[in-house]
Parts: structure tokens; sequence; C-alpha cells
């Protein structure tokens, strides 16, 4: 489903690449937990397959299409549509509801929200397991509920990919364990998982794990 082609990413004042030559395939339905210390270059390898930045060299294929040749408007489009970003701050509006954050998604395609919008969002709240609270604005939910939030908001426009930055990172183990069920949950669903962790006991019960040290997969 998504083939990364030596890929190699460098940022300005580091001597060395954060991702180095690095090749990578994630097959359909997979739920793969990458892993390292701080500075390896999971999250950069997160960002560039997910096309929120671009490799210097290399690239990136969902299926047959190259994602880091494609346009800014055709990047644009795929994220939220086939890929689909959560990270460990949840970046909810305070002013909203729960439920107005999870349409926010809907504004991009410039039409006004609609009944089917509401419906769907409606759903994803419901599979998140909070749609008793979509009147409740972040301020009233817990930091697992904002996540879960974070998490609707990001597949309901029906991604097939959902990758997924330190999710737990900001939450209790408790609290952690039991986004890394919902996540179980949704990959059983169908749904691929890409996430980067810290948390090597969560990471043990994905489907596949990666280990990363100095921009390259050591496993």
């Amino acid at each position: 489903m998504i083939r990364a082609d030596s890929l190699v990413k460098r940022y300005a004042g580091s001597e060395n690449p954060a991702v180095d030559h690095l090749d990578l395939h994630i097959q359909q339905g997979e739920f793969v937990s990458i892993v390292g210390r701080s500075g390896s270059g999971k999250s950069t390898l997160l960002h560039i397959l997910s096309s929120l930045i671009k490799p210097d060299a290399g690239t990136v294929f969902l299926n047959d299409l190259d994602i880091c040749s494609a346009s800014e408007k055709k990047r644009n489009y795929l994220r939220g549509k086939e890929f689909a970003v959560v990270f460990q701050q949840q970046h909810l509006l305070q002013y909203l509801t729960a439920i107005e954050n999870v349409l926010l998604p809907f504004l991009d395609s410039f039409t006004p929200i609609n009944k089917q919008h509401i419906v769907s969002a409606r759903k994803m709240l419901e599979l998140v397991g909070l749609g008793h609270k979509e009147h409740s604005r972040p301020g009233k939910l817990s930091g697992g509920e904002q996540q879960r939030v974070a998490i609707a908001r990001a597949l309901v426009r029906g991604a097939r990919v959902l990758f997924a930055d330190e999710p737990t990172g900001s939450l209790d183990f408790a609290t952690g364990a039991s986004i890394i069920e919902l996540l179980h949950a949704l990959n059983k669903d169908g749904l691929t998982i890409v996430m980067v962790t810290h948390n090597y006991e969560f990471a043990s019960t994905s489907s596949r794990v990666i280990r990363m040290a100095d921009g390259k997969i050591i496993n």
C-alpha cells in the first residue's frame, strides 16, 4: 500500500541526515509501530510518509501514486481523504464543541456543512466512544477524551491510513492504554495505522515494530 524508496531528509545545521537512504513497505491493514530514541528520525519519517514534508531525495508511493512528486493541491487532497494524522497534542479549538471540532475537516471542501457531514461526525464520535459528549467543549473533556476527539476529526473524511505521532505521549499509562485499545479496534475494522511511540510496551502490541537509529531502520 505504501512504499518508501531511498528516503533522505537533512535539516540545516545538522551534520547527519534525519532520515538516511531509508526503504520501507507497509501493507494495507497493518498496524506498524516506529520506535527509537529521540533524534533517531522516527517522527521525520512519519511526516514524510504522511506527506506533511517532502524528502530531499527518494520518494513515497501510495499504491502507484508518487506522492512526493504530486502537486500541493493533490497532497492536500490526500491528507484527510487517504491519510489522517494525529499528534501528541490534540490541537482542538477550545471554543468549539466536540462535534464542531470533528466537523472542521469538511470546511476544507469549500461547501457548507450539511446533514450528511453531521451524520458522519456523530458516527465517528460514537466509534471513538464519545457520542454522549458531542456538545462538550475540550475544557470539559479529559486528556484521553480529547485525543479521541482528535482521532475522530482525523478520520471523519474516510481516510484509509492513520499516522499517529506519539498519540499517548501526553497521557498517563492507563489513559494511553485506552487509546492504544481504540487504535487496535480501528485497525481490526481495516484501518492501516503507522504509529511513532517511545513506549515499547504499547509498540509491542502492534503487528510490526520498526526500530530506528541515526535515520536508519536497524531491525
